[in-house]
């Protein structure tokens, strides 16, 4: 997976505490899209990856899957990333991987949802490129364009603005009414109080 050594003390833990994040059932759905998407573009085939954390990695290391992902959701003629090229170069894949994040970020994705290279290149946090990735085929199922391949439900629905308008007669009857976050008169009454200037009796 990774180059480094194994971690020790709090680095460890630190380390199982983010493999422990990782969906096995998030997996198969991504694999699911990722194969179903990049199956129309006309290329060779996506090949199936072996299943489990350090398979789905090694299966998106090189960075061509995702750049074939990316390019799927955009018209023909449109592909952000032009050249897709397979290489056992360390610095060619993750040039390849920073290529579809910043084609992720103009797609629409929040930067903070965006992993970071060395998440997956040395499968350090793969919880935050499945992440990423559950992000974009969301969004992808809200743009609507027709791209998306797959089924919908899949993934998480984006919330749709609901935008009210409301008419200036509307507005100025609210101004009228008193919310009762500002408290409630009803139900006072002055039963059981002493009559002002009568001194507390203390027994």
């Amino acid at each position: 997976m990774a180059n480094r050594g194994p971690s020790y003390g709090l680095s460890r833990e630190v380390q199982q505490k983010i493999d422990r994040q990782y969906d096995p059932e998030l997996e198969q759905v991504l694999v699911r899209w990722i194969l179903a998407q990049c199956g129309n573009d006309g290329g060779n085939a996506v090949a199936q990856p072996a299943p489990g954390r350090d398979g789905f990695q090694q299966w998106l290391k090189d960075g061509t899957v995702l750049c074939r992902l990316i390019n799927s959701l955009h018209p023909r003629g449109q592909a952000p990333v032009a050249k897709i090229q397979a290489s056992a170069m360390a610095f060619k894949q993750m040039e390849q991987i920073s290529q579809f994040l910043q084609a992720a970020e103009r797609y629409g994705i929040a930067a903070t949802d965006i992993f970071q290279t060395v998440d997956l290149w040395e499968g350090k946090n793969m919880a935050c490129v499945q992440r990423t990735l559950m992000n974009l085929g969301s969004l992808a199922v809200a743009k609507g364009d027709g791209l998306f391949v797959g089924d919908p439900n899949w993934f998480p629905k984006k919330s749709q603005e609901n935008r009210r308008v409301f008419s200036e007669d509307k507005l100025k009857e609210g101004q009228s009414v008193i919310g009762l976050q500002m408290g409630t008169n009803r139900g006072a009454s002055q039963a059981g109080m002493t009559g002002y200037g009568m001194p507390r009796q203390i027994l």
